[in-house]
């Protein structure tokens, strides 16, 4: 195979949005790791007292992450990721107001490989969120897996992230009386191993958790369609049945991640590596769907509130895709 460099002419300006999206992987792939050996390494150095002092404030801070985090303004207005934002680019589209008086669950689709239109769309201020929906704080949830791994617990709170689990959702929608969004990328870790371009199949249909959550706590439902999510990464053919797929469910089951075997481009050369490719990602924003609060909804009140749910993100994918060059014959498919 031929390999394609990169040329040696390129702007500045290029470079620097090339090394944003290289640490943003190394954050996502390796930065959680990185952080719990440094933990242990430290202790047998003469910088051991670090990882002392950071075990006890570790033990008094246990609960922050389920308690709404420590969000951190100033990691989420870094220049970094306005330079992550234009390497794609990354734009946020409103399609309706959210009003600061009530809470919402927003669920993002597609998962994606890593994320991306999520994270920066909701963790940072780069797409502009602030400023097209006043008012509204967005949360997004992660495995809580991350959020034991000393340091880079701290570091993902900074960005407005929470764990993924009921309680910790709950908690904010709870204390909050308006202006909290917590957001949900339905699909999970799962819906990963089916992330490839042209792909818009939607691990969606038997997931009903964040509907009744939203129902409990009397929060709006908001769908989202993150346009070109897919269109990141190549990823080794897996299909449903295969030997690899059987051993990356085994392995999701068993760890709560999952492993795609995802592929793109390389940092001076643009024939293989693990760094996206270079396409656009317009991330859609429905209208909120209104949700009257029952502390104890039944199994009909979830499953008719899930079709509705099921309905609007296929009017809002339906509605958008020609814009963003998803061939008319296209169409959602959930399983």
């Amino acid at each position: 195979m031929a390999i394609e460099f990169a040329p040696r002419s390129l702007p500045l300006e290029r470079r620097l949005q090339t090394v944003a999206v290289l640490q943003w992987v190394y954050s996502f792939l390796a930065l959680a790791q990185t952080c719990i050996i440094l933990f242990f390494v430290l202790l047998f150095t003469r910088f051991w007292i670090i990882s002392v002092l950071y075990g006890v404030y570790w033990f008094l801070d246990w609960d922050t992450p389920s308690q709404g985090g420590r969000r951190g303004p100033w990691l989420q207005r870094s220049v970094v990721w306005r330079y992550l934002r234009d390497y794609f680019p990354i734009k946020l589209i409103k399609t309706a107001d959210l009003d600061p008086s009530k809470n919402y669950v927003i669920g993002f689709h597609p998962h994606g490989v890593l994320v991306a239109g999520a994270f920066t769309n909701f963790c940072t201020e780069a797409t502009g969120f602030p400023d097209l929906y006043p008012g509204i704080t967005p949360y997004l949830l992660m495995l809580p897996l991350w959020f034991r791994a000393p340091f880079f617990r701290d570091y993902i709170m900074s960005g407005g992230l929470i764990p993924s689990d009921k309680e910790s959702a709950a908690y904010l929608l709870r204390k909050n009386k308006g202006g909290t969004a917590v957001v949900i990328a339905v699909g999970g870790a799962p819906e990963s191993l089916d992330a490839r371009p042209g792909a818009f199949t939607l691990l969606l249909k038997n997931r009903k958790g964040f509907v009744k959550l939203a129902i409990e706590n009397g929060a709006s439902l908001v769908p989202v369609f993150s346009f070109g999510e897919n269109e990141l990464f190549d990823q080794v053919e897996n299909p449903k049945g295969s030997l690899l797929r059987r051993i990356q469910e085994q392995l999701q089951r068993a760890m709560g991640v999952a492993l795609p075997l995802f592929h793109a481009r390389g940092v001076f050369q643009y024939s293989f590596g693990l760094i996206p490719y270079r396409k656009p990602i317009n991330t859609v924003v429905g209208k909120p769907i209104p949700v009257t609060q029952n502390t104890i909804p039944s199994n009909e009140e979830v499953d008719r509130m899930h079709k509705l749910y099921m309905e609007k993100l296929s009017e809002l994918f339906e509605e958008h895709k020609t814009q963003y060059n998803v061939p008319s014959d296209k169409h959602l498919s959930f399983i």
